[in-house]
């Protein structure tokens, strides 16, 4: 049997779907895709300065999860 869904809490979705060089056709092939929890992991820790069990906590996950 699966897993149950577990919700994640996140602030707001992100303003931009695209961030680097916009003139480079060669970048585009090797973009990379993040989800909405990577995201907004990246901006707890980063911008926030949350440590990894702080931002855990604030998005209802494990903290191997944001590890």
């Amino acid at each position: 049997m699966a897993r149950p869904i577990k919700w994640r809490k996140v602030c707001c979705l992100p303003g931009n779907n695209r961030f680097g060089p916009l003139d480079s056709l060669e970048d585009a092939k090797n973009h990379v895709k993040m989800t909405v929890d990577e995201y907004e992991t990246i901006r707890l820790i980063d911008l926030e300065g949350f440590t990894q069990e702080e931002c855990s906590k604030q998005m209802n996950v494990a903290r191997t999860t944001v590890q």
